[in-house]
């Protein structure tokens, strides 16, 4: 800890989840763009694959047969594509624009929005799945 100044207060040590807390409400606006156009596009692909789940489920006869395990497939390469594309093009980097006036984008920003849509696609899958169908059926 650094020696105290005379004459500033104490700073007073913030516990775990206040400093978390914190942290969520005042996240940096490349992560919370990253976050929520990975979470857009997984939840209208989640559902459209509960629609075709509870289809199924019902008895429908739809042309291909059954075919979840590849709509689950096309669906994670999807959102962790979209998520990319949309954070790429969505957030520019933080230092600034390039001469030209321009925002300066790189593959760092669609690293950001690969990596966010990994846990966002399993989550929207899992609460289709496991939270929404049992509702639906």
């Amino acid at each position: 800890m650094a020696p105290e100044r005379p004459g500033r207060p104490r700073t007073r040590q913030r516990g775990f989840v206040e400093v978390r807390w914190r942290q969520f409400r005042n996240a940096p606006r490349p992560i919370v763009r990253a976050v929520v156009s990975s979470l857009v596009i997984a939840t209208v692909l989640g559902l459209a694959y509960l629609a075709y789940d509870v289809a199924l489920d019902r008895g429908a006869q739809l042309p291909g047969g059954d075919l979840r395990s590849l709509f689950v497939a096309i669906f994670v390469v999807i959102v962790l594509a979209g998520g990319a594309v949309v954070t790429y093009v969505l957030v520019p980097q933080p230092a600034g624009a390039d001469r030209s006036g321009r925002p300066r984008r790189t593959a760092w920003s669609a690293a950001l929005g690969f990596f966010a849509a990994v846990p966002i696609a399993y989550l929207v899958m899992v609460a289709v799945t496991q939270l929404l169908k049992p509702l639906l059926v």
